[in-house]
């Protein structure tokens, strides 16, 4: 029983329970998640997170977003193929964020935070730290606004990444062996030069941006029973909790994260923000160590369900996504399908939506990943 009230779950991609000396989780007990509340109760969600002070994204803000991206980006597909259907035993969509311009459903939220950014904001320039996709989703918003970007990354990073954000005008520095150490030399440099820093995960209009493809999920599907959603700082997956609960109460929302990097799923399960002393994921788009405040007031109370996953099981959901549906991801991308296949049985009959955050994939990674594994 956790200081919510009630028990979570959660479980490696095998079934079995994570092992407390191998992820820092402890083996836990299963139960039911409380009742997830109607849009008329609002969704009890407070208006301000008052362990950072910043207000919460509404759904008025996920709907002036949508209203904005229209003039940026097209809808992504939501894609069903009877092939993926016959292995896992359900109706599969896959929401195929991989297709967006910086190949990342990130985008959605740097341009909705930069056009809501005031004019005296964006001629300070802006600085941010990234393993990848939020740095690409600043530096794309940055050349639409004419902006100046600056983007810290991890001294080792995912090279489609970085050659992405350098393409896209913004000027990309390394610090630190992970993505924390990373933020804390971009938050100092911030500092120094009097730039606007965009924090990761901590900003309602990077929730309210990425929050808008669960409205097009629902506007296609709109009886969807279950959305898998990977988390790595948790604004995707808080945006689909936003706005999948505000549209669709008995929406089952199911949270996944890498096994080696469970931050969010111990912030969530314990109630008190996490920290993890190494993220120990191939997927970078996964490997935060330290939780973000505003996130988890939103998943506390909304996500209904949270499941781990190994790097063995992104690769082969990498291979199987391949095969099965002709659709590329990087890590973090195939953990929705990782956590949707260990799943399976007890999805069995129902519509699941599985949201392919990313396809950054290098070759490098896909050849090591053929090396080691095969697809389900």
């Amino acid at each position: 029983m956790d200081g919510r009230g009630y028990r979570v779950k959660a479980r490696l991609s095998d079934g079995s329970n994570p092992a407390a000396g191998d992820t820092g989780v402890a083996p836990i007990a299963t139960g039911q998640s409380p009742t997830s509340p109607s849009v008329g109760s609002a969704l009890r969600l407070p208006e301000i997170d008052p362990l950072s002070g910043v207000r919460l994204p509404t759904m008025a803000d996920v709907t002036r977003a949508r209203e904005v991206l229209a003039g940026y980006l097209r809808p992504t597909p939501l894609l069903s193929t009877p092939a993926l259907d016959e292995l896992l035993g359900f109706q599969a969509f896959l929401k195929c964020e991989n297709l967006q311009p910086i190949g990342a459903f990130k985008v959605r939220g740097g341009l909705f935070l930069m056009s809501e950014l005031p004019d005296a904001d964006r001629g300070r320039g802006v600085v941010t730290a990234s393993t990848g996709n939020h740095g690409q989703s600043i530096a794309y918003a940055a050349r639409e606004f004419d902006v100046p970007a600056t983007i810290w990354m991890p001294e080792v990073a995912n090279a489609l990444k970085v050659a992405s954000m350098r393409r896209l005008g913004a000027d990309v520095r390394f610090a630190g062996r992970d993505f924390d150490e990373t933020r804390a030399v971009a938050e100092e440099d911030a500092a120094a030069r009097d730039a606007y820093y965009v924090v990761a995960a901590n900003d309602w209009r990077l929730i309210a941006g990425v929050a808008t493809y669960t409205l097009e999920m629902l506007e296609q599907e709109p009886d969807l029973d279950v959305l898998i959603v990977p988390a790595g700082g948790g604004s995707g997956l808080s945006g689909a909790c936003l706005a999948g609960k505000s549209i669709s109460p008995r929406l089952r929302i199911v949270g996944t994260q890498a096994a080696g990097a469970p931050v969010i799923f111990n912030t969530w399960r314990s109630g008190q923000l996490a920290e993890i002393a190494a993220a120990d994921t191939f997927a970078e788009g996964l490997a935060t160590r330290v939780a973000f405040s505003l996130p988890a007031q939103i998943l506390w109370p909304l996500l209904d369900d949270f499941r781990l996953v190994s790097d063995a099981d992104m690769r082969r959901g990498i291979l199987t996504l391949l095969e099965r549906a002709r659709v590329l991801a990087e890590g973090a991308g195939a953990a929705a399908l990782a956590a949707a296949y260990a799943m399976r049985e007890e999805l069995a009959g129902q519509k699941v939506g599985i949201v392919v955050s990313g396809g950054n994939l290098t070759l490098d990674t896909l050849t090591e990943t053929l090396a080691m594994e095969q697809a389900w």
